[in-house]
Protein backbone atom coordinates (compact mmCIF):
# COMPACT_ATOMS: atom_id res chain seq x y z
CA UNK A 1 0.00 0.00 0.00
CA UNK A 2 1.42 3.20 -1.31
CA UNK A 3 0.06 5.76 1.02
CA UNK A 4 3.11 8.23 0.42
CA UNK A 5 1.69 8.74 -2.85
CA UNK A 6 -0.81 10.85 -1.01
CA UNK A 7 1.62 13.57 0.05
CA UNK A 8 -0.52 15.92 -1.72
CA UNK A 9 -4.06 15.26 0.01
CA UNK A 10 -1.75 15.09 3.07
CA UNK A 11 -0.40 18.36 2.46
CA UNK A 12 -3.63 19.99 2.31
CA UNK A 13 -5.28 18.35 5.49
CA UNK A 14 -2.12 19.40 7.31
CA UNK A 15 -2.71 22.78 6.17
CA UNK A 16 -6.68 22.63 7.11
CA UNK A 17 -5.83 21.52 10.47
CA UNK A 18 -2.74 24.11 10.89
CA UNK A 19 -5.70 26.76 10.26
CA UNK A 20 -8.34 25.63 13.01
CA UNK A 21 -5.35 25.67 15.72
CA UNK A 22 -4.76 28.92 14.53
CA UNK A 23 -8.11 30.06 14.81
CA UNK A 24 -8.54 28.31 18.10
CA UNK A 25 -5.50 29.25 19.58
CA UNK A 26 -4.52 32.63 18.71
CA UNK A 27 -5.67 35.96 19.59
CA UNK A 28 -8.43 37.55 17.47
CA UNK A 29 -5.77 40.06 16.15
CA UNK A 30 -3.20 37.04 15.09
CA UNK A 31 -6.63 35.36 13.17
CA UNK A 32 -6.16 37.46 10.53
CA UNK A 33 -3.31 36.18 9.25
CA UNK A 34 -5.23 32.73 8.69
CA UNK A 35 -6.57 34.07 4.86
CA UNK A 36 -2.86 34.89 3.47
CA UNK A 37 -1.08 31.57 5.71
CA UNK A 38 -4.20 29.49 3.51
CA UNK A 39 -2.97 30.77 0.36
CA UNK A 40 0.84 31.09 0.72
CA UNK A 41 0.59 27.05 1.96
CA UNK A 42 -1.27 26.22 -1.27
CA UNK A 43 0.84 28.12 -3.22
CA UNK A 44 3.61 25.66 -1.76
CA UNK A 45 1.76 22.58 -2.65
CA UNK A 46 1.16 23.59 -6.10
CA UNK A 47 5.09 24.25 -6.36
CA UNK A 48 5.60 20.63 -4.76
CA UNK A 49 3.16 19.14 -7.62
CA UNK A 50 6.05 20.14 -9.91
CA UNK A 51 8.72 19.05 -8.05
CA UNK A 52 7.40 15.32 -6.78
CA UNK A 53 6.01 13.54 -9.52
CA UNK A 54 5.83 10.57 -8.53
CA UNK A 55 3.45 7.96 -10.19
CA UNK A 56 2.04 4.35 -9.25
CA UNK A 57 -1.20 3.30 -6.95
CA UNK A 58 -2.31 2.90 -3.40
CA UNK A 59 -5.13 1.09 -1.75
CA UNK A 60 -4.80 -1.82 -3.87
CA UNK A 61 -5.09 0.27 -7.46
CA UNK A 62 -8.03 2.08 -5.51
CA UNK A 63 -6.29 5.73 -5.91
CA UNK A 64 -3.88 6.03 -8.86
CA UNK A 65 -1.21 8.67 -9.06
CA UNK A 66 -0.86 9.46 -12.96
CA UNK A 67 -0.59 12.39 -15.18
CA UNK A 68 -3.95 12.67 -15.76
CA UNK A 69 -4.46 13.05 -11.89
CA UNK A 70 -1.67 14.99 -11.71
CA UNK A 71 -2.80 17.51 -14.19
CA UNK A 72 -6.44 17.89 -12.33
CA UNK A 73 -4.83 18.44 -8.66
CA UNK A 74 -2.71 21.36 -10.63
CA UNK A 75 -5.88 22.37 -11.57
CA UNK A 76 -8.09 22.05 -8.57
CA UNK A 77 -5.33 23.92 -6.53
CA UNK A 78 -4.75 26.80 -8.57
CA UNK A 79 -8.51 27.32 -8.79
CA UNK A 80 -8.70 27.22 -4.54
CA UNK A 81 -5.92 29.56 -4.64
CA UNK A 82 -7.83 32.30 -6.92
CA UNK A 83 -10.78 30.84 -5.19
CA UNK A 84 -9.22 32.11 -1.69
CA UNK A 85 -7.72 35.51 -3.15
CA UNK A 86 -11.40 35.85 -3.89
CA UNK A 87 -12.57 35.58 -0.32
CA UNK A 88 -9.98 38.13 1.15
CA UNK A 89 -12.06 40.06 -1.08
CA UNK A 90 -15.75 39.21 0.03
CA UNK A 91 -14.43 38.98 3.31
CA UNK A 92 -16.13 41.72 4.76
CA UNK A 93 -19.66 40.33 3.82
CA UNK A 94 -18.58 37.07 6.08
CA UNK A 95 -20.09 38.10 9.75
CA UNK A 96 -18.88 34.99 11.19
CA UNK A 97 -16.69 32.08 10.95
CA UNK A 98 -13.65 33.46 8.10
CA UNK A 99 -11.41 30.82 9.17
CA UNK A 100 -13.48 28.57 8.89
CA UNK A 101 -15.04 29.62 5.49
CA UNK A 102 -11.40 29.17 4.07
CA UNK A 103 -10.89 25.40 6.18
CA UNK A 104 -13.79 24.67 4.41
CA UNK A 105 -12.71 25.34 1.17
CA UNK A 106 -9.77 22.84 1.82
CA UNK A 107 -11.97 20.37 2.65
CA UNK A 108 -13.46 20.93 -0.17
CA UNK A 109 -10.42 20.63 -2.17
CA UNK A 110 -9.43 17.44 -0.63
CA UNK A 111 -12.29 15.85 -2.22
CA UNK A 112 -11.68 17.39 -5.77
CA UNK A 113 -8.01 15.80 -5.54
CA UNK A 114 -8.77 12.61 -4.30
CA UNK A 115 -11.68 12.88 -7.07
CA UNK A 116 -8.74 12.78 -9.55
CA UNK A 117 -6.97 9.87 -8.49
CA UNK A 118 -10.27 7.69 -7.98
CA UNK A 119 -9.99 4.40 -9.89
CA UNK A 120 -12.80 2.84 -7.74
CA UNK A 121 -16.47 3.66 -7.35
CA UNK A 122 -16.13 3.67 -3.85
CA UNK A 123 -13.24 6.05 -3.89
CA UNK A 124 -15.50 8.03 -6.47
CA UNK A 125 -18.37 8.12 -4.15
CA UNK A 126 -16.22 9.19 -1.03
CA UNK A 127 -14.29 11.93 -2.94
CA UNK A 128 -17.38 13.44 -4.65
CA UNK A 129 -19.48 13.17 -0.78
CA UNK A 130 -16.61 14.86 0.89
CA UNK A 131 -16.80 17.88 -1.86
CA UNK A 132 -20.54 18.01 -1.81
CA UNK A 133 -21.08 17.95 1.92
CA UNK A 134 -18.62 20.63 2.61
CA UNK A 135 -20.60 22.59 -0.50
CA UNK A 136 -23.87 22.51 1.47
CA UNK A 137 -21.84 24.48 4.27
CA UNK A 138 -20.24 26.70 1.74
CA UNK A 139 -23.13 27.47 -0.88
CA UNK A 140 -25.58 28.61 2.84
CA UNK A 141 -22.40 30.37 4.71
CA UNK A 142 -24.22 33.66 4.80
CA UNK A 143 -26.82 32.51 7.03
CA UNK A 144 -28.12 36.30 7.88
CA UNK A 145 -29.44 36.37 3.73
CA UNK A 146 -32.34 34.79 3.13
CA UNK A 147 -31.38 34.00 -0.38
CA UNK A 148 -28.08 31.84 0.34
CA UNK A 149 -30.05 30.18 2.91
CA UNK A 150 -32.70 29.11 0.35
CA UNK A 151 -29.68 28.02 -2.28
CA UNK A 152 -28.15 25.99 0.72
CA UNK A 153 -31.54 23.84 0.47
CA UNK A 154 -31.91 23.75 -3.13
CA UNK A 155 -27.92 22.20 -3.43
CA UNK A 156 -28.97 19.64 -0.24
CA UNK A 157 -31.88 18.55 -1.90
CA UNK A 158 -30.74 18.44 -5.35
CA UNK A 159 -27.50 17.69 -4.71
CA UNK A 160 -28.67 14.38 -2.39
CA UNK A 161 -30.84 13.20 -5.58
CA UNK A 162 -28.11 13.18 -7.33
CA UNK A 163 -26.15 11.06 -5.21
CA UNK A 164 -28.43 8.75 -4.80
CA UNK A 165 -28.53 7.97 -8.41
CA UNK A 166 -24.77 7.99 -8.57
CA UNK A 167 -24.99 5.33 -5.76
CA UNK A 168 -28.14 3.11 -6.86
CA UNK A 169 -26.19 2.95 -10.04
CA UNK A 170 -22.78 1.84 -8.31
CA UNK A 171 -24.75 -1.05 -6.87
CA UNK A 172 -26.47 -2.35 -10.05
CA UNK A 173 -23.21 -2.17 -11.51
CA UNK A 174 -21.60 -4.23 -9.02
CA UNK A 175 -24.32 -6.58 -8.99
CA UNK A 176 -23.89 -7.76 -12.40
CA UNK A 177 -19.92 -7.48 -12.60
CA UNK A 178 -19.14 -8.34 -9.34
CA UNK A 179 -16.50 -5.75 -8.95
CA UNK A 180 -16.32 -1.75 -8.18
CA UNK A 181 -12.52 -1.64 -9.88
CA UNK A 182 -12.39 -0.07 -13.24
CA UNK A 183 -9.45 -1.81 -14.48
CA UNK A 184 -11.42 -4.83 -13.27
CA UNK A 185 -14.12 -3.98 -14.50
CA UNK A 186 -12.87 -3.38 -18.29
CA UNK A 187 -11.57 -6.52 -18.06
CA UNK A 188 -15.05 -8.43 -16.92
CA UNK A 189 -16.40 -6.70 -19.52
CA UNK A 190 -13.83 -7.36 -22.34
CA UNK A 191 -13.92 -11.41 -21.35
CA UNK A 192 -17.87 -11.32 -21.34
CA UNK A 193 -18.62 -8.95 -24.37
CA UNK A 194 -22.39 -10.01 -23.83
CA UNK A 195 -22.60 -8.30 -20.83
CA UNK A 196 -22.24 -4.84 -21.68
CA UNK A 197 -25.82 -5.44 -23.36
CA UNK A 198 -26.99 -6.46 -19.79
CA UNK A 199 -30.19 -4.04 -18.88
CA UNK A 200 -29.36 -3.80 -15.21
CA UNK A 201 -25.55 -3.36 -16.20
CA UNK A 202 -26.30 -0.50 -19.05
CA UNK A 203 -29.44 1.37 -16.01
CA UNK A 204 -26.34 1.20 -13.61
CA UNK A 205 -23.73 3.21 -15.83
CA UNK A 206 -26.90 5.72 -17.09
CA UNK A 207 -27.45 6.44 -13.49
CA UNK A 208 -23.34 6.70 -12.19
CA UNK A 209 -23.87 9.01 -15.63
CA UNK A 210 -26.56 11.05 -14.24
CA UNK A 211 -24.99 11.63 -11.02
CA UNK A 212 -21.58 13.03 -12.69
CA UNK A 213 -23.20 15.01 -14.90
CA UNK A 214 -24.95 17.11 -11.92
CA UNK A 215 -21.31 17.96 -11.46
CA UNK A 216 -21.48 19.64 -14.98
CA UNK A 217 -25.19 20.76 -14.40
CA UNK A 218 -25.68 19.37 -17.66
CA UNK A 219 -29.41 18.43 -19.10
CA UNK A 220 -31.51 17.43 -17.43
CA UNK A 221 -29.80 17.55 -13.94
CA UNK A 222 -29.04 21.21 -14.32
CA UNK A 223 -32.08 23.26 -12.84
CA UNK A 224 -29.89 23.79 -9.37
CA UNK A 225 -27.19 25.90 -10.61
CA UNK A 226 -28.36 29.71 -11.20
CA UNK A 227 -30.18 29.29 -7.76
CA UNK A 228 -27.13 28.02 -5.82
CA UNK A 229 -24.88 30.41 -7.89
CA UNK A 230 -27.21 33.52 -7.44
CA UNK A 231 -27.56 32.86 -3.69
CA UNK A 232 -23.87 31.67 -2.51
CA UNK A 233 -21.28 33.88 -1.33
CA UNK A 234 -19.09 35.12 -4.70
CA UNK A 235 -16.27 32.73 -4.09
CA UNK A 236 -18.53 29.68 -3.66
CA UNK A 237 -20.07 30.21 -6.71
CA UNK A 238 -16.71 30.45 -8.51
CA UNK A 239 -15.24 27.50 -6.59
CA UNK A 240 -18.40 25.51 -7.45
CA UNK A 241 -18.28 26.99 -11.36
CA UNK A 242 -14.53 26.18 -11.61
CA UNK A 243 -13.63 23.03 -9.08
CA UNK A 244 -16.61 21.52 -8.87
CA UNK A 245 -17.40 21.73 -12.72
CA UNK A 246 -13.63 19.89 -13.42
CA UNK A 247 -14.34 17.02 -10.63
CA UNK A 248 -17.32 15.64 -12.36
CA UNK A 249 -15.08 16.39 -15.41
CA UNK A 250 -12.30 13.97 -14.10
CA UNK A 251 -14.44 11.37 -12.81
CA UNK A 252 -16.42 11.42 -16.73
CA UNK A 253 -12.91 10.52 -18.30
CA UNK A 254 -11.94 7.81 -15.71
CA UNK A 255 -15.09 6.24 -16.00
CA UNK A 256 -15.33 6.19 -19.81
CA UNK A 257 -11.86 6.11 -20.68
CA UNK A 258 -10.61 3.58 -18.22
CA UNK A 259 -13.24 1.50 -17.17
CA UNK A 260 -15.96 1.01 -20.11
CA UNK A 261 -14.63 2.27 -22.88
CA UNK A 262 -16.36 -0.18 -24.82
CA UNK A 263 -19.45 0.84 -23.19
CA UNK A 264 -19.07 4.65 -23.86
CA UNK A 265 -18.35 4.09 -27.63
CA UNK A 266 -22.01 2.83 -28.21
CA UNK A 267 -22.97 6.74 -25.98
CA UNK A 268 -22.26 8.95 -28.52
CA UNK A 269 -25.97 9.67 -29.66
CA UNK A 270 -26.77 10.01 -26.25
CA UNK A 271 -24.00 12.71 -25.57
CA UNK A 272 -24.54 14.86 -28.66
CA UNK A 273 -28.16 14.80 -27.53
CA UNK A 274 -27.35 15.59 -23.78
CA UNK A 275 -24.51 18.43 -24.82
CA UNK A 276 -26.91 20.29 -27.49
CA UNK A 277 -29.87 20.59 -25.19
CA UNK A 278 -27.08 21.88 -22.19
CA UNK A 279 -25.94 24.11 -24.63
CA UNK A 280 -29.55 25.67 -25.83
CA UNK A 281 -30.60 26.07 -22.48
CA UNK A 282 -28.12 27.23 -21.00
CA UNK A 283 -27.57 30.28 -23.66
CA UNK A 284 -31.38 30.89 -24.20
CA UNK A 285 -32.20 31.69 -20.63
CA UNK A 286 -28.86 33.61 -19.88
CA UNK A 287 -30.71 36.13 -22.30
CA UNK A 288 -33.28 37.70 -19.55
CA UNK A 289 -30.53 37.39 -16.80
CA UNK A 290 -29.87 40.53 -14.90
CA UNK A 291 -28.35 39.41 -11.90
CA UNK A 292 -24.60 39.23 -12.59
CA UNK A 293 -23.96 35.44 -11.02
CA UNK A 294 -27.06 33.82 -12.58
CA UNK A 295 -26.01 34.52 -15.76
CA UNK A 296 -23.19 33.18 -15.32
CA UNK A 297 -24.82 30.01 -13.82
CA UNK A 298 -26.29 30.05 -17.13
CA UNK A 299 -23.31 30.41 -18.56
CA UNK A 300 -21.74 27.93 -16.42
CA UNK A 301 -24.59 25.63 -18.37
CA UNK A 302 -23.65 25.80 -21.21
CA UNK A 303 -20.22 25.23 -20.84
CA UNK A 304 -20.99 22.00 -19.88
CA UNK A 305 -22.35 21.52 -22.88
CA UNK A 306 -19.69 22.61 -24.60
CA UNK A 307 -16.97 20.18 -22.71
CA UNK A 308 -20.03 16.81 -23.34
CA UNK A 309 -18.84 17.88 -27.05
CA UNK A 310 -15.37 16.32 -26.27
CA UNK A 311 -16.71 13.80 -25.13
CA UNK A 312 -18.99 12.96 -27.59
CA UNK A 313 -16.33 13.21 -29.91
CA UNK A 314 -15.03 9.66 -27.97
CA UNK A 315 -11.05 10.73 -29.22
CA UNK A 316 -8.04 11.71 -28.43
CA UNK A 317 -8.71 14.88 -30.20
CA UNK A 318 -11.73 15.20 -28.12
CA UNK A 319 -9.98 14.40 -24.51
CA UNK A 320 -7.15 17.27 -25.01
CA UNK A 321 -9.70 20.08 -26.25
CA UNK A 322 -11.55 19.16 -22.97
CA UNK A 323 -8.59 19.99 -20.67
CA UNK A 324 -7.88 22.74 -23.07
CA UNK A 325 -11.18 24.47 -22.32
CA UNK A 326 -10.78 23.95 -18.59
CA UNK A 327 -7.43 25.58 -18.35
CA UNK A 328 -9.05 28.46 -20.24
CA UNK A 329 -12.52 28.67 -18.52
CA UNK A 330 -10.53 28.36 -15.30
CA UNK A 331 -8.71 32.03 -15.79
CA UNK A 332 -11.49 33.59 -17.31
CA UNK A 333 -13.85 32.43 -15.43
CA UNK A 334 -11.72 33.75 -12.42
CA UNK A 335 -11.26 36.73 -13.88
CA UNK A 336 -15.18 37.50 -13.45
CA UNK A 337 -15.90 36.50 -10.43
CA UNK A 338 -12.90 38.49 -8.89
CA UNK A 339 -14.11 41.59 -10.82
CA UNK A 340 -17.92 40.89 -9.44
CA UNK A 341 -16.80 40.59 -5.70
CA UNK A 342 -15.26 43.82 -5.44
CA UNK A 343 -18.48 45.23 -7.30
CA UNK A 344 -20.50 43.46 -4.54
CA UNK A 345 -17.93 45.08 -1.99
CA UNK A 346 -18.59 48.43 -3.06
CA UNK A 347 -22.14 48.43 -4.36
CA UNK A 348 -23.35 45.83 -2.20
CA UNK A 349 -25.20 45.12 -5.63
CA UNK A 350 -24.72 42.07 -8.44
CA UNK A 351 -26.84 43.51 -10.96
CA UNK A 352 -25.46 44.07 -14.31
CA UNK A 353 -26.19 47.71 -13.64
CA UNK A 354 -24.01 48.01 -11.04
CA UNK A 355 -21.33 47.85 -13.74
CA UNK A 356 -22.41 51.33 -15.10
CA UNK A 357 -19.34 53.60 -14.64
CA UNK A 358 -16.74 51.10 -14.20
CA UNK A 359 -14.96 52.17 -16.84
CA UNK A 360 -14.48 55.54 -14.98
CA UNK A 361 -14.26 54.21 -11.45
CA UNK A 362 -11.77 51.45 -12.21
CA UNK A 363 -10.41 51.10 -16.08
CA UNK A 364 -8.10 48.20 -14.96
CA UNK A 365 -11.40 46.27 -13.84
CA UNK A 366 -13.31 47.26 -16.75
CA UNK A 367 -10.97 45.84 -18.86
CA UNK A 368 -10.54 42.58 -17.12
CA UNK A 369 -13.75 41.93 -16.81
CA UNK A 370 -14.66 42.96 -20.71
CA UNK A 371 -11.50 40.50 -21.53
CA UNK A 372 -13.33 37.59 -19.14
CA UNK A 373 -16.43 38.23 -21.05
CA UNK A 374 -14.99 38.11 -24.58
CA UNK A 375 -12.89 34.90 -23.79
CA UNK A 376 -16.43 33.61 -22.76
CA UNK A 377 -18.37 34.59 -25.94
CA UNK A 378 -15.30 32.93 -27.84
CA UNK A 379 -13.78 35.79 -29.33
CA UNK A 380 -9.84 35.54 -30.71
CA UNK A 381 -7.48 35.80 -30.01
CA UNK A 382 -8.65 34.66 -26.28
CA UNK A 383 -8.38 31.11 -24.49
CA UNK A 384 -12.10 30.77 -24.75
CA UNK A 385 -11.82 31.32 -28.58
CA UNK A 386 -9.55 28.29 -28.98
CA UNK A 387 -11.12 26.28 -26.59
CA UNK A 388 -14.23 26.43 -28.16
CA UNK A 389 -12.42 25.62 -31.79
CA UNK A 390 -10.74 22.72 -30.78
CA UNK A 391 -13.96 21.63 -29.25
CA UNK A 392 -15.86 22.43 -32.54
CA UNK A 393 -12.38 20.61 -34.53
CA UNK A 394 -12.33 17.51 -32.65
CA UNK A 395 -16.89 16.87 -33.06
CA UNK A 396 -16.07 17.91 -37.10
CA UNK A 397 -13.55 15.33 -37.59
CA UNK A 398 -15.91 12.56 -36.61
CA UNK A 399 -18.89 13.82 -38.64
CA UNK A 400 -18.12 11.08 -41.47
CA UNK A 401 -19.63 8.45 -38.90
CA UNK A 402 -22.78 10.08 -38.05
CA UNK A 403 -24.72 13.32 -39.20
CA UNK A 404 -25.23 13.66 -35.63
CA UNK A 405 -22.04 15.26 -35.25
CA UNK A 406 -22.93 18.19 -38.15
CA UNK A 407 -26.06 19.15 -35.99
CA UNK A 408 -24.06 19.54 -33.10
CA UNK A 409 -22.13 22.15 -34.52
CA UNK A 410 -24.58 23.91 -35.93
CA UNK A 411 -26.33 23.82 -32.60
CA UNK A 412 -23.23 24.61 -31.11
CA UNK A 413 -22.77 27.99 -33.19
CA UNK A 414 -26.26 28.93 -32.17
CA UNK A 415 -25.56 28.77 -28.62
CA UNK A 416 -22.15 30.86 -29.67
CA UNK A 417 -24.19 33.54 -31.21
CA UNK A 418 -26.77 33.96 -28.59
CA UNK A 419 -23.96 34.10 -26.17
CA UNK A 420 -22.64 37.12 -27.78
CA UNK A 421 -26.12 38.78 -27.07
CA UNK A 422 -25.70 38.33 -23.07
CA UNK A 423 -21.82 38.92 -23.13
CA UNK A 424 -21.73 41.84 -25.43
CA UNK A 425 -24.42 43.41 -22.86
CA UNK A 426 -22.39 43.28 -19.91
CA UNK A 427 -19.66 45.20 -22.34
CA UNK A 428 -21.89 47.60 -23.22
CA UNK A 429 -23.06 48.33 -19.44
CA UNK A 430 -19.43 48.80 -18.36
CA UNK A 431 -18.40 51.17 -21.27
CA UNK A 432 -21.74 52.86 -22.41
CA UNK A 433 -24.25 53.20 -19.95
CA UNK A 434 -25.89 56.41 -19.59
CA UNK A 435 -25.97 58.99 -16.72
CA UNK A 436 -24.33 56.66 -13.92
CA UNK A 437 -25.23 57.05 -10.51
CA UNK A 438 -22.07 56.63 -8.94
CA UNK A 439 -18.34 57.38 -10.22
CA UNK A 440 -16.33 56.48 -6.83
CA UNK A 441 -12.93 55.37 -7.54
CA UNK A 442 -12.79 52.22 -6.86
CA UNK A 443 -9.35 50.83 -5.00
CA UNK A 444 -8.30 47.30 -6.06
CA UNK A 445 -6.19 45.25 -3.11
CA UNK A 446 -2.55 44.08 -4.34
CA UNK A 447 -3.58 40.28 -3.99
CA UNK A 448 -6.65 41.39 -6.15
CA UNK A 449 -4.54 43.30 -8.12
CA UNK A 450 -2.02 40.50 -8.72
CA UNK A 451 -4.59 37.64 -9.19
CA UNK A 452 -6.38 39.42 -12.11
CA UNK A 453 -2.82 40.62 -13.70
CA UNK A 454 -2.25 36.43 -13.59
CA UNK A 455 -6.22 36.18 -15.17
CA UNK A 456 -5.25 38.49 -18.10
CA UNK A 457 -1.52 37.26 -18.82
CA UNK A 458 -2.88 33.33 -18.73
CA UNK A 459 -6.03 34.36 -21.25
CA UNK A 460 -4.15 35.69 -23.21
CA UNK A 461 -1.01 33.92 -23.44
CA UNK A 462 -3.40 30.78 -23.83
CA UNK A 463 -5.01 32.20 -27.02
CA UNK A 464 -2.30 32.97 -28.63
CA UNK A 465 0.28 30.50 -27.45
CA UNK A 466 -2.13 27.45 -26.97
CA UNK A 467 0.82 24.65 -27.69
CA UNK A 468 2.61 24.52 -24.23
CA UNK A 469 -1.36 23.78 -22.88
CA UNK A 470 -1.74 21.37 -25.55
CA UNK A 471 1.03 19.04 -24.90
CA UNK A 472 0.29 18.97 -21.12
CA UNK A 473 -3.08 17.47 -22.36
CA UNK A 474 -1.99 15.40 -24.55
CA UNK A 475 0.35 13.44 -21.91
CA UNK A 476 -2.08 13.64 -19.10
CA UNK A 477 -4.78 11.88 -21.07
CA UNK A 478 -2.20 9.06 -22.38
CA UNK A 479 -3.82 6.80 -20.19
CA UNK A 480 -7.01 7.21 -21.68
CA UNK A 481 -8.82 4.47 -24.19
CA UNK A 482 -10.15 5.86 -27.35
Amino acid sequence: MNVGLLGFEYGVLILAILLLLIDLFASDRSKSIVPGFSVLGLIAILAWTFHDENLGTAFGGAYVQDALALWFKRFFLIAAILVQVISIEYSRHIKSGLSEYFVLQLFALLGMMFAASAKHFMLLFVALELMTVTFYILVAYLRHRLDSLEAGVKYLILAALSSGFLIYGIALVFGVSGTMDFVELKAVLAKQPTLAGNVVLQMGLLLIFLGLAFKLAAFPVQIWAPDVYQGAPTPTTAFLALGSKAAGVVLLMRLMGQAIPDVAANWKQLLMVVSALTILYGSLCALPQRNLKRLLGYSSIASGGFLLMGFAAASQAGSVAILYYLGGYLFTAAAAFTVIAVIVREAGLEDVNSLAGLNQRNPFLAGTLAMAVVSLAGIPPLAGFFGKFLLFKAVLEKGAEATGYYLLIVVAVVGVLISLYYYLNIIRAIYWSKDPTDLTPIEVSAPTFAVLSLCIGAILWLGIFPQNLLDFAARAISTLSF
